[in-house]
């Protein structure tokens, strides 16, 4: 099914137009749209919850890169929970499904960078503005503390940081603060797949295994490609810490995925051509990150502000990516009255794989190693509406082109 951005916005203010008399009126809610008539708060005593949102990206390359220009392109993200406890189904039972999709164009072709500075603008399918379920995922608590999940997945939401993530809508843009690019080679972005989660005692995981299909399936069921090609599995440890007496997190992950590797595939978190390599078994990744609170609100621990970094390693002979580290700092603003705005200042450097740069050289010229610093501000201006302006200096690693800044702004609206 297609269905346009225009179509998407009329039905959403439909929505909010029918109900705008319900709008403010005892719904606690932070969207657009409201409580639609108390049916919002209805369906949420029943267990059934809706996060819906669209995501503006007006950036362009300012000077620098392969193309000096603007570009317009967003994203469409539609996630319904349901508690099957609460419906009658099967207690500690929950399901989670994910539409999302995309339109308009992105800046990503046109930095000359191998990661992508918009990475949320391509996402799911890069050349497609077709709407795609990428979550159909169903949970069951074996306890309180541990359980099991089957289905549809995303990964984008994996490798989590306090200060570095937020999917490229709340935090930083750039894939290369949204997630480490090295375990994108062997971990796909959406397929079919099951796992192990233990969560800690604030209701984090602190243990998460996954076992996937070895292939992205974001524009199908999946089925038919079911472990066709192999099987792609990872495991994250995210442990909670408290140096001086403040929050923060060390998270160690690793990837592996044993499909048979043969050519750089088309992929929306990386900018490469669809170029041949060497035969290749199996390709893996280690990869580290933490966040470290060094200032909290005393009246709300769960807003501060602190450093984030990441590091990591992978298999050289499939991952374009071989080395990669970052570091920074965000979190909410400081300043008095605009706690609910977030800030984010990062730098990170990307080390291409002497094995899959070479066949690169011959399409893209002499390949070294990127750079990238990424600086927002994201700014509530209504308890709906998120803008962010976000400015980027990127070095690709192509070392013909030159150094890009990138200007733009995020617009986030919230349903």
């Amino acid at each position: 099914m297609r269905r346009s951005r225009s179509t998407s916005l009329a039905f959403t203010l439909l929505i909010a137009t029918a109900c705008q008399g319900a709008i403010g009126q005892g719904y606690t809610g932070q969207g657009l749209t409201g409580d639609w008539c108390g049916n919002r708060d209805w369906l949420a005593c029943q267990g059934v919850t809706f996060d819906l949102d669209h995501a503006h990206f007006g950036f362009g390359t300012a000077s620098g890169g392969l193309d000096e220009r603007f570009n317009y392109g967003g994203h469409g993200d539609y996630v319904m929970n349901a508690d099957l406890g609460k419906l009658g189904v099967q207690e500690g039972l929950f399901l989670k499904i994910r539409a999302e999709h995309r339109w308009g164009e992105s800046i990503s072709n046109d930095t000359g960078a191998l990661l992508p500075a918009t990475v949320l603008a391509d996402l799911p399918i890069a050349d497609s503005e077709q709407l795609y379920i990428t979550n159909f995922l169903f949970t069951q608590m074996l306890s309180e503390t541990t359980g099991v999940f089957f289905g549809k997945l995303d990964t984008l939401d994996g490798d989590l940081n306090a200060f570095a993530h937020g999917r490229g809508k709340t935090q930083f843009s750039n894939i290369g603060f949204v997630a480490s690019p090295i375990v994108l080679r062997s971990v796909p972005y959406a397929t079919l797949g099951c796992g192990l989660v233990v969560l800690g005692a604030e209701g984090e995981p602190v243990f998460t295994y996954t076992l996937l299909n070895a292939t992205d399936t974001a524009d199908s069921a999946g089925f038919n490609e079911l472990f066709e090609e192999g099987v792609s599995m990872s495991a994250e440890g995210r442990l909670p810490t408290s140096f001086g007496g403040l929050p923060g997190h060390q998270l160690l992950g690793v990837s592996w995925n044993n499909r048979e590797f043969v050519e750089i595939g088309q992929d929306p978190r990386f900018v490469l051509p669809n170029v041949p390599i060497n035969r290749v078994d199996g390709s893996w990744s280690v990869y580290w990150n933490f966040d470290q609170y060094l200032q909290v609100d005393p009246c709300n621990p769960k807003r501060g502000w602190g450093l984030f970094g990441r590091a990591g390693v992978a298999d050289g002979d499939t991952n374009p990516i071989e080395w990669f580290l970052s570091f920074g700092v965000g979190g909410n603003s400081p300043v008095r009255g605009r706690e609910a705005d977030t800030f984010g200042l990062g730098w990170f450097i990307s080390g291409t794989s002497s094995e899959v740069g070479t066949p690169l050289q011959a399409l893209l010229g002499p390949i070294g190693d990127g750079q990238a610093v990424e600086m927002f501000y994201n700014w509530q201006a209504t308890p709906w509406l998120n803008i962010t302006p976000d400015l980027q200096v990127v070095m690709p690693a192509r070392e013909s082109t030159a150094t890009a800044l990138v200007l733009g702004v995020r617009a986030v609206t919230t349903y």
